[in-house]
C-alpha cells in the first residue's frame, strides 16, 4: 500500500514526496504539471484519472489547489472545479477504495475578514474556534472543501484531518507596501511571530496527521509557527509590537539592528497552534526564537528543506504588480 500525494510539482507536494522518499515509504505522486517529484501527470478534476491513481492507496495527502495568487488570473469556476470538485473526486474515490487516512491541506485564508479586528480593538487571537469569513473565491472554495471533508468523515467513515496552514511560500509578499517597507527576509522573519510556518514543519504536521487520522476521525488544526505571545498580549501587540517582542525575544533587537531590519510597529492577528501540538503530537521546530538564533549564526530565515524546494512561482511570467497580480 502507498501514500498518494496530490500537487507534487508544487511547494508542499514536492516537500512531502521528498520526506516520504527519505523515509523509504511507498509514494504515488500526481500533478497537472510534470516535475522531478511527480510520477503521474493528470488533473484531480478528471474522475477517471483519480480512480486509477487510488489503486493500492491507503493514505491521501491532498495538497493540490488553486492558490490566492491565481484569483486575478483564473475564473471563479476554475476554483470551483479544482478546489471543490477535485477534492470531492478524491474523497469519493478514497472512500470507495477503503483509504484509511485522508489529510487535506487547507489554509488560514479561510478565516478571511475574521482576521481583521476593528479600529482600536486588540489583535485577533486566532484559534480553531474562530468562525471563517472567506473574502475571496480562494478562501470560499477551501472552506467548502473542508466541509466536504467533514461530510465524508461523518457519513462515509473516512478518517480525515484538515490542516489550515499559514504562509510557507518563499515568494515575495503580494502587498506592494510590505515589499517596499521591508527586505524580503526581514518580512518573513517578522511573520514567524504570528502568521508564517516553515515548510519543514508543514510536512511534519501532515505526517503527524497521517498517524493520528484513524483515532481522530475528523478534526481541523491551525498549522503555524509557535508564537511567543500569550493571549494577554493582544491589546499591546496591536500598536506596540516591538516592545512586546523584546520581552519574549530580547536578543532580536541587536540582530535586527546589525542587519538594518525593522520590526512591525503593530500586529493585528496571531495564529495559535496549541491544538495541533496537543492533539497531533506535532513538534514544530522553526519559530521566531530559532530564526533569530540562526540569523546570529549568519544562517538563513529558510530551513534546509525550504531552500531545497525553492521558489516555484504561481505563473509562468512576471507582472507589473510584483511577483503576481492581486484582485
Amino acid at each position: 500500500m502507498a501514500i498518494l500525494v496530490t500537487g507534487s510539482s508544487g511547494h508542499l507536494g514536492e516537500a512531502l514526496v521528498r520526506a516520504l522518499q527519505t523515509q523509504r515509504r511507498a509514494v504515488v505522486s500526481i500533478d497537472i504539471r510534470p516535475g522531478a517529484f511527480t510520477h503521474l501527470v493528470g488533473s484531480i478534476v478528471d474522475r477517471a484519472f483519480v480512480r486509477r491513481c487510488m489503486a493500492d492507496i491507503d493514505t491521501v495527502l491532498h495538497a493540490a489547489t488553486l492558490h490566492k495568487p491565481h484569483v486575478a488570473t483564473h475564473r471563479r469556476q476554475d476554483f470551483i472545479d479544482v478546489n471543490v470538485t477535485g477534492t470531492l473526486n478524491l474523497l469519493e474515490e478514497a472512500a470507495a477504495a477503503g483509504v484509511t487516512a485522508f489529510v487535506y491541506t487547507s489554509t488560514t485564508s479561510v478565516f478571511g475578514d475574521a482576521l481583521v479586528p476593528p479600529p482600536g480593538a486588540p489583535a485577533t487571537w486566532v484559534t480553531e474556534e474562530v468562525t471563517p469569513m472567506p473574502k475571496n473565491i480562494y478562501g470560499a472554495t477551501k472552506a467548502a472543501a473542508e466541509d466536504l471533508c467533514q461530510l465524508f468523515a461523518r457519513n462515509h467513515a473516512l478518517p480525515t484531518i484538515v490542516l489550515r496552514t499559514s504562509r510557507f511560500f518563499p515568494e515575495e509578499d503580494d502587498d506592494r507596501a510590505a515589499r517596499e517597507a521591508y527586505a524580503d527576509a526581514n518580512s518573513k522573519a517578522n511573520e514567524f511571530l504570528y502568521r508564517r510556518v516553515d515548510i519543514e514543519d508543514v510536512v511534519s504536521a501532515h505526517l503527524a496527521a497521517t498517524d493520528r487520522a484513524q483515532s481522530t476521525g475528523f478534526a481541523k488544526y491551525i498549522i503555524s509557527a509557535t508564537t511567543p505571545f500569550g493571549r494577554g498580549d493582544v491589546a499591546e501587540l496591536r500598536d506596540h509590537a516591538p516592545q512586546v517582542v523584546r520581552r519574549y525575544v530580547p536578543d532580536y533587537a541587536g540582530e535586527y539592528d546589525r542587519r538594518g531590519w525593522r520590526m512591525l510597529p503593530g500586529i493585528e492577528r496571531v495564529y495559535v497552534n496549541d491544538k495541533a501540538r496537543a492533539e497531533l503530537g506535532w513538534q514544530p521546530r522553526h519559530d521566531f526564537r530559532r530564526i533569530v538564533a540562526r540569523l546570529k549564526a549568519n544562517g538563513d530565515v529558510l530551513s534546509a528543506l525550504a531552500r531545497q524546494v525553492g521558489s516555484k512561482g504561481y505563473h509562468g511570467r512576471r507582472f507589473g504588480e510584483g511577483p503576481y497580480p492581486v484582485e
